[in-house]
């Protein structure tokens, strides 16, 4: 790797501010009693549902608005629960007729579309008006893959011009508090759809009153509105119309042999939500959150970079702090839910798909070089502290599907194999194509690039072929993904909901970009087969198809999997808060801040 000196400065600096900042007083926090900061290593370009294809969206949108269902703050595996929804539906013994009916009085924040600035009643026109903005072009929406070709009529009302004076026959509102929804197949994962940021219920008066400018205006029924948003940082306010909610730690999942030591007992009987305001700061570089979290007066919860993980804790895995940080901190490995992937762009002519047969036949080669020089453990043990769940293919432990067969070794590299795989494709340096590696402009981007690089070359492949080609910002670099104008693509998919369906969906040939599925990889026999899954309740013979489709991924290589990481997350002692990854919705509801002189 060309990093090391660069690192080890960054970890010297690095231990000048920990020894700087231990020996000063940590604050008292007087003034964080009245407000939750919270920190993500990314920001969102606009926080219109419709648009919420990233966990930062998402975190924002479902925080804001309403959806019919949300997670149980505390049950893992995870659980549904109503949230705008009554109940869990009706469903018809076919599988193809949902009714939802939502809760009465729910109010919209007050806001200048409504007359006189007063919220309206949610009503269940909202939800068919929301569904039908995913399908308008004019939308731009990046979700309307979840329901593409499921319920009756809606992807017609689309081609023949999203007219919203015209009825659809899968999507209706019975009454004011009713929705029914038709399927033209059984979609056994419809309702965890519904927990999901881009299925918000929207208000059609906010979306015709700001115009473009709906993105960074939202309006919604959610706990928080948006009282400010930039780059940096944007500050949630309570939603003074936000119904009555009371948490209690029975109704959420609570388990106390697990969760006991978190503090949650004191969110019992608490209205919902908590805080009057929450911050939100947009930190890329982990680091600069670090030193934020450290100061004790700024942010209240973050990560422990990497680079410092073994000066901050005495155990990585359970993960213990050492005596001076346990003193100031709640410590957890938080499980990702998720997978990380390098994607390879299969509508790139030069490395993906090609209508010429022979050099279809070498570009599979030259990806399956890639994939067998890949080092999953030693990412691991760079930049995830070596407690990464490793596994090969798209589907991670824990999910319907995964292989108990996979075994450590499949996920390490063999740089000889990979120098035979481009042998036999008639590869060599003079060639080989560049290929450009695309991702966002941080530091350990950077670092994560030259570690690639560093194993091409152990198979021959010239350091200049393989460029670095960053982005300014996330939301960037997502676009230019979406536009199928990157080659490398080093990415993250967190679930959106517990269903190996969801990962399995990335390799879709209709969810090609600007779709969910950013490796445009379009097989037939995929496709078939992930087409007749989908319809299918849960069972041996699905389980047995969802390894299929595993294997076709892991053979024919659209993407470089897999890799779910296990990051440790920290936060003030004052603080009553359990992080969570997708597909959980709003969080900040839950998130309590307190006097730690008064013991309840």
């Amino acid at each position: 790797m060309m990093l090391f000196r660069t690192i080890n400065l960054v970890t010297c600096l690095a231990s000048v501010l920990l020894l700087t900042t231990c020996k000063r007083p940590f604050s008292d926090r007087a003034q964080d009693l009245s407000v939750f900061r919270f920190s993500e290593n990314g920001a969102p370009v606009t926080m219109d549902p419709v648009q919420s294809a990233t966990q930062y969206a998402n975190l924002m949108t479902t925080s804001i608005y309403d959806q019919l269902y949300e997670y149980k703050y505390l049950a893992r595996p995870y659980e549904l629960k109503p949230r705008l929804a009554e109940a869990m539906p009706e469903v018809s013994e076919d599988g193809l007729t949902y009714t939802y009916r939502i809760k009465k009085g729910i109010l919209y924040a007050d806001n200048e579309c409504f007359p006189a600035g007063k919220g309206r009643e949610v009503t269940a026109n909202d939800f068919i008006y929301s569904m039908r903005r995913l399908f308008d072009p004019k939308a731009r929406s990046q979700g309307a893959w979840l329901w593409q070709g499921k319920i009756k009529g809606l992807d017609e009302w689309k081609e023949e011009g999203a007219d919203y004076s015209k009825p659809i026959e899968g999507l209706r509102a019975l009454d004011d508090y009713t929705i029914q929804i038709i399927l033209n197949k059984p979609f056994p994962q419809l309702t965890y759809t519904f927990a999901m940021g881009f299925s918000s219920v929207t208000p059609r008066e906010a979306v015709e009153h700001y115009g473009k400018e709906f993105g960074l205006n939202p309006v919604g029924s959610g706990p928080y509105k948006l009282k400010s948003f930039s780059t940096k940082k944007a500050i949630l306010v309570r939603n003074e119309n936000y119904r009555e909610e009371i948490f209690s730690l029975e109704e959420e999942g609570y388990d106390p042999k697990t969760q006991s030591g978190f503090g949650l007992e004191r969110l019992e009987g608490k209205k919902l939500p908590i805080m009057d305001t929450t911050e939100v700061y947009f930190m890329e570089e982990s680091m600069t959150r670090w030193n934020s979290l450290n100061k004790g007066t700024e942010i209240h919860f973050g990560g422990i970079p990497t680079e410092l993980t073994h000066m901050v804790a005495e155990e990585l895995n359970p993960l213990v702090l050492k005596a001076k940080y346990a003193e100031k901190f709640t410590a957890m490995n938080l499980p990702d839910l998720g997978t990380v992937y390098l994607y390879l762009n299969m509508s790139d002519p030069k490395i993906g798909h090609h209508s010429d047969p022979e050099q279809n036949r070498r570009n599979l080669l030259l990806r399956k070089a890639i994939s067998a020089a890949y080092d999953w453990p030693q990412r691991s043990r760079r930049f995830y502290n070596g407690t990464a769940a490793l596994f090969p293919g798209t589907i991670p432990p824990g999910l319907d599907g995964y292989d108990e067969a996979f075994t450590p070794e499949m996920t390490e590299p063999d740089y000889e194999k990979a120098k035979a795989y481009l042998k036999e494709g008639g590869w060599n340096a003079d060639n080989l194509p560049v290929l450009d590696y695309n991702g966002t402009a941080s530091v350990q981007n950077k670092q994560m690039y030259e570690q690639f690089r560093g194993w091409m070359e152990k198979i021959g492949y010239p350091r200049k072929k393989i460029p670095y080609v960053p982005f300014a910002t996330f939301g960037d670099f997502n676009k230019a993904v979406k536009q199928r104008n990157c080659t490398l693509i080093g990415m993250a998919w967190g679930l959106d909901y517990p269903d190996a369906e969801n990962v399995l969906q990335l390799f879709y040939g209709p969810n090609g970009s600007p779709g969910s599925n950013s490796s445009n990889f379009n097989d037939p026999t995929y496709n078939e087969m992930f087409e007749k899954s989908v319809v299918m309740q849960p069972g041996p013979e699905r389980t047995e198809i969802y390894k299929k489709l595993n294997q076709i991924i892991i053979d024919d290589v659209p993407a470089v999997c897999g890799i779910s990481r296990n990051t440790p997350f920290i936060w003030h002692k004052n603080v009553v808060f359990l992080p969570s990854r997708n597909p959980h919705g709003s969080l900040f509801k839950y998130a309590l801040v307190f006097d730690e002189s008064d013991d309840q």
